[in-house]
């Protein structure tokens, strides 16, 4: 029944405007609003929707994950852009001085929108 339909994935945020900025501006993304939901383009036709909640709460996990080629050439960049990637120092899933997860599985790296939620960039050969 749902295997046809076009799902996309919806988080909160408690500021449109900054949301907008961020994922136009600092990601390159192409956003659009309706009714004060944010369309953001991705990749391949999809997208996702960002909505206004005045209680808004971070997720608790990565709610977006970009694969990309190659993912020191996408840090730097983003970096040069003004994002801000985690570093998980003394944890299982620590990173290196860039924020980058080498430990293991695919390099992977970790930022926060401006509304505290986790996205990552994902090294994919098939980016």
């Amino acid at each position: 029944m749902l295997s046809e339909s076009k799902a996309f994935s919806g988080f909160s945020v408690p500021d449109t405007e900054a949301a907008r900025a961020f994922y136009t501006d600092q990601l390159g993304l192409e956003v659009t609003e309706d009714h004060g939901i944010l369309q953001i383009q991705l990749g391949g036709g999809h997208h996702a929707i960002a909505y206004p909640k005045p209680n808004h709460e971070p997720a608790g996990f990565t709610i977006l994950n970009f694969p990309v080629a190659d993912i020191e050439a996408t840090v730097d960049e983003l970096t040069a852009r003004g994002v801000v990637f985690e570093k998980y120092e003394g944890t299982q899933m620590e990173t290196d001085a860039k924020g980058i997860f080498r430990k293991g599985g695919p390099l992977i790296a970790w930022f926060k929108d401006p509304a505290g939620n986790v996205l990552s960039v994902i090294e994919d050969d098939q980016a």
